[in-house]
């Protein structure tokens, strides 16, 4: 199974009184969004389910895919690595999952399953992460596939 980590595009401060679920890309994360959309255009098979927090900023980032996507509560800032796993049915999924979300959460899970720790890894505004879980007779089953940050394309 692939599990692609997709952190939200550079957003907007929060304004005075504004709920966090409500900030917006600012004009560079709608131009960051469109290049790294670009990139796992070409790169995810046409079979990936791609689950997004509802936030505005990871809708609008996957927006700029122009794929069909569900909006899933459970991946709102602050969520659990387990909802997270859980919603990406990991490692059990048939398909690939593409998750657009937040951190620190997608730096826990890719700390989780690469490394076994709950760590509070980084990983930057608009950058992806694959991670996949192959079968091996020794060590991690968890690979490194890819990290792409959008200051790289």
């Amino acid at each position: 199974m692939d599990l692609i980590l997709w952190r939200h595009a550079e957003a907007a401060v929060a304004r005075a009184g504004q709920d966090d679920l409500e900030r917006a890309l600012t004009p560079k994360g709608e131009r960051q969004a469109a290049r790294m959309a670009e990139w796992l255009n070409q790169r995810l098979a046409q079979s990936t389910r791609v689950l997004v927090s509802p936030a505005v900023r990871t809708q609008q980032t996957a927006q700029a895919l122009g794929r069909p996507y569900r909006t899933v509560p459970a991946l709102a800032p602050c969520a659990d690595v387990e909802d997270l796993l859980q919603a990406a049915r990991w490692p059990d999924a048939s398909e690939p999952v593409l998750i657009v979300g937040h951190q620190p959460t997608l730096g826990r899970v890719a700390a989780l399953l690469l490394a076994g720790t709950d760590q509070a890894w980084s990983v930057k505004k608009g950058a992806v992460w694959w991670l996949r879980q192959r079968e091996r007779d020794h060590g991690n089953p968890v690979v490194l596939q890819a990290v792409q940050s959008v200051d790289c394309l």
